[in-house]
């Protein structure tokens, strides 16, 4: 490839993923908004329905946001009666999520959020699964501390 073809919009990876995630999110809100959770939130909820009780590290390192951005996130479901945050006894400065009731409950109606999204990825079972191990892949590559070339 010419280095002038190198700089084309159509050449680069990162524009599709880009285009692909934003894409990706505003297929979902849709189907978030009779939950009341925007896309964001519904990460933190599944992380928490996979195990209530959390640090906010935890949910963190999971979703591979910082506190900054993950603190607003979590106040706002507080906000709205779906989980609360407690500070870890034996070490105040970790602070713990748990899902209210409500962030229990409103797992049931989440339940069908997964099939509203298979509908509109137009992708068979393989290829959604082929494509979310090589983006997995591409997020584990690029979040090593390793030196690049």
């Amino acid at each position: 490839m010419a280095d002038d073809d190198m700089l084309r919009l159509e050449a680069q990876l990162c524009f599709p993923l880009y285009a692909a995630a934003n894409a990706t999110i505003r297929a979902y809100r849709p189907i978030l908004a009779p939950l009341g959770l925007t896309y964001p939130q519904y990460l933190v909820m599944l992380v928490l329905w996979e195990g209530d009780g959390r640090s906010v590290s935890e949910i963190g390192s999971s979703l591979h946001l910082d506190s900054g951005t993950l603190t607003p996130l979590l106040k706002r479901l507080e906000a709205a009666g779906l989980v609360c945050r407690r500070r870890q006894v034996a070490d105040e400065r970790v602070v713990l999520v748990d899902l209210t009731a409500a962030g229990q409950a409103l797992r049931e109606k989440a339940l069908a959020v997964p099939k509203a999204m298979a509908g509109r990825l137009c992708l068979d079972h393989e290829q959604v699964n082929r494509l979310r191990d090589d983006l997995r892949r591409l997020v584990a590559n690029l979040d090593t501390d390793a030196p690049q070339d």
